[in-house]
């Protein structure tokens, strides 16, 4: 039994195998699979990334390059069959590598990953749960696994699931960023290039209907010491800083410490954080302090333009303070990340509708998602019968995976993509998104208007 130094491949999995992805445009930190390379390096183990954004060669050239005990995955829903297509290869490699598949997908479908050729599910943030699977396959430590919470295991030839946990946020190291200090050219937001990923709290204090991030952590909201928090920002060696928490702007007393901390420290770098449009319409003075900081970019869930959808999304904000929110923001000189969803129920005459409020209110910067219904919450039992894919890699936001109420599946695809042009064509108008090859999207929207129907392939 081998009892010394282990090597494990942690993988960040590819976002899609075609242009379909804006890779390049947004890329995101691997920050989870940074906290279990601090964890697993103070261990004494060899730990290897592979990060299927910026990565040229294929996992299973990785697999057999590093050889490694272990290999672990963790991805978003849209990322699913790549998590089990990389835990299969690496069986097919080696019979005996241990595979783990992590992630809030996992934690909330964990049954979907109940495949021969993966060994455990973590169903918890807990990555010290790693540490106790070491200890049983690799020590001779008595552990047992039915006594450890937070994972999914097999046994007798059948599935087990182990209670679940909750895990305080102010338990992990510090992040071992090896990985994304070796690519200065990769993870950027828009514009602001070689951003890290900051994580303060995990879960969301709010329970909008549509959303699956607060059931993170098992809807627990845990959030860190914020002079932790600034320590962590003081020491990373990137001037962009994106604050991933599903809602920063949240707690006024720990916001206006954070400003004063980094105001302390002289820390001169540019902040990327999400908000919610009634805190920043009830908050113009914390905002301005927040702006002077370095708030660079916003990224506040408008949702709607409408109250009705916003209620029946149990947002708890209404479309005043959404224009407010607008205002304040440019007026202070703030980026705004306006994200809207482009309902089942919408008819033409609202994509239209929706384009002119945007044009209207001044709005530069716009993410639009169809609804979808998430797997793993009430949203998605409810809209059950209206599928029309079990393809998990539709599960991005960008594709119908529900039957429109109001038009064809053809006829709301056009209706989107649409829109899609009309906003990037606004944009290069306006010299927003400078750096991209707007000629290229807006080409794959207009072939995308003549699909009639979307493909069950990897996308």
């Amino acid at each position: 039994m081998k009892t010394n130094k282990l090597t494990v491949l942690l993988i960040h999995p590819e976002i899609s195998r075609t242009k379909y992805n804006f890779v390049g445009i947004i890329e995101n930190e691997c920050l989870e699979l940074e906290y279990i390379s601090a964890l697993l390096k103070e261990k004494g183990h060899n730990v290897e990334i592979y990060d299927g954004q910026v990565e040229k060669k294929t996992v299973t050239t990785k697999i057999k390059e590093c050889n490694p005990d272990i290999v672990y995955v963790c991805g978003r829903t849209r990322q699913e069959n790549f998590m089990l297509e990389y835990c299969n290869e690496a069986k097919k490699y080696n019979k005996e590598i241990i595979t783990i598949i992590g992630g809030l997908h996992a934690q909330l479908c964990y049954e979907r990953m109940y495949k021969d050729f993966v060994d455990y599910i973590l169903t918890t943030f807990d990555i010290y749960k790693i540490l106790d699977i070491i200890d049983y396959h690799f020590s001779n430590k008595k552990v047992d696994l039915d006594n450890i919470e937070g994972i999914c295991y097999k046994k007798d030839n059948s599935w087990v699931k182990n209670k679940q946990c909750a895990f305080d946020i102010n338990k992990l190291p510090l992040p071992d960023r090896t990985y994304f200090y070796e690519h200065p050219k990769n993870y950027r937001y828009l514009e602001l290039e070689h951003s890290a990923w900051v994580r303060t709290a995990y879960c969301c204090p709010y329970r909008c209907k549509f959303c699956h991030r607060n059931k993170m952590n098992m809807g627990k909201y845990v959030c860190r010491d914020i002079k932790d928090v600034v320590e962590e920002i003081e020491n990373i060696k990137s001037d962009n800083i994106y604050i991933v928490d599903d809602d920063f702007l949240f707690n006024k007393a720990r916001l206006y410490e954070f400003i004063k901390l980094i105001r302390e420290k002289n820390i001169k770098k540019k902040y990327i954080c999400y908000g919610r449009s009634d805190f920043i319409a009830k908050n113009e003075e914390l905002m301005s302090e927040l702006k002077d900081i370095g708030l660079y970019y916003v990224l506040v869930g408008l949702e709607a333009i409408n109250d009705n959808q916003l209620l029946d999304y149990n947002k708890n904000s209404n479309v005043t303070n959404n224009v407010k929110s607008i205002e304040i923001c440019n007026k202070l000189g703030i980026n705004i990340m306006g994200m809207f969803i482009v309902d089942l129920d919408y008819t033409p005459k609202d994509f239209k509708i929706l384009y002119k409020w945007i044009k209207n209110h001044n709005l530069k910067h716009i993410a639009i998602s169809i609804f979808t219904p998430e797997m793993g919450i009430e949203t998605y039992e409810m809209y059950k019968d209206r599928l029309i894919t079990d393809n998990p890699s539709h599960w991005d936001y960008l594709h119908l995976v529900a039957k429109p109420t109001k038009m064809s599946v053809k006829r709301y695809y056009f209706n989107y993509y649409k829109l899609l042009i009309k906003l990037f064509l606004k944009a290069k108008r306006e010299g927003v998104y400078d750096f991209i090859d707007y000629g290229d999207y807006i080409m794959s929207f207009v072939k995308n208007i003549f699909k009639t129907k979307r493909s069950n392939d990897d996308e």
